[in-house]
């Protein structure tokens, strides 16, 4: 069987999973960069075609271009991947998907959304409850005062490269977390008490769900006995738990349960 099955197949398992949702109250949903893909936002390896090879023009690793590190010791070199990838994506929006979450948020009780994303599309398309778990590249902060702001794209960037703070004159950096870096806390004790809570149904979207606070509300709901459900084309790390497996994109699932629950 290949990786996405037919239409058939997935469309009888969001029949399975429509069912389990029509008597939920509380949804935490997780989404990964799959629910960006009918925005035009694949993963950042792949922005563009930039980043294909093992290392960047300047012979670094992204990974090692994108971190922490690199923009304390240089950080016009951060900053020149990040404007890259910025320029890749210029004019994408939030998409069906983004959409149908929000409208989710007004149909259920409660609907917290779990985002590694850090397009912003989730908070633009209305979903309230929301934990952008590794920030927003349009949120920008200085490195050494209180000075923020958000802006629509890096045309508005402070002058100089890298961006000079306007009320201190040092380095300002966008309000994301770079490899390297510890998870911010106000974002991990909202997703603590989030989970705290309780819910009826954990969703998983386009996530390979490789890191351990991803994977980790699907592994607790699963040994809880909660419904669990998976949309992803892919095969990832919680696939072979999840108690519905939707093989397909996010926003052709989330259209078949909307419809089906009457969304």
């Amino acid at each position: 069987m290949t990786e996405e099955t037919s239409g058939r197949d997935w469309l009888a398992d969001a029949d399975t999973a429509a069912g389990l949702l029509r008597t939920a109250r509380r949804l935490f949903v997780i989404t990964g960069a799959g629910i960006s893909a009918d925005s035009g936002l694949p993963t950042y390896r792949g922005i563009g075609g930039l980043y294909d090879d093992t290392h960047t023009e300047d012979a670094i690793p992204i990974e090692q271009a994108l971190s922490g590190s690199m923009l304390a010791r240089r950080p016009a070199i951060t900053w020149k991947y990040l404007a890259q990838i910025e320029r890749a994506c210029r004019g994408a929006r939030h998409n069906r998907a983004h959409e149908l979450l929000a409208a989710f948020d007004r149909h259920f009780e409660h609907v917290c959304v779990l985002t590694q994303n850090i397009d912003g599309f989730h908070r633009d398309a209305g979903s309230r409850h929301l934990i952008e778990m590794h920030g927003d590249v349009h949120r920008l902060l200085c490195t050494a005062c209180d000075w923020r702001t958000r802006i629509a794209d890096f045309d508005e960037l402070p002058p100089g490269m890298p961006p000079a703070c306007p009320a201190c004159g040092e380095p300002v950096r966008p309000d994301v977390v770079l490899f390297g870096e510890m998870l911010p806390e106000a974002a991990l004790s909202r997703y603590y008490r989030e989970l705290d809570a309780g819910f009826d149904v954990v969703l998983s979207i386009g996530t390979t769900s490789v890191f351990p606070y991803i994977a980790g509300p699907v592994v607790a709901a699963v040994q809880a006995g909660i419904p669990s459900i998976e949309i992803n084309p892919g095969e990832t790390s919680v696939s072979r738990i999840v108690d519905v497996r939707i093989r397909t994109g996010a926003a052709a699932a989330l259209t078949a349960l909307a419809e089906r629950i009457g969304i």
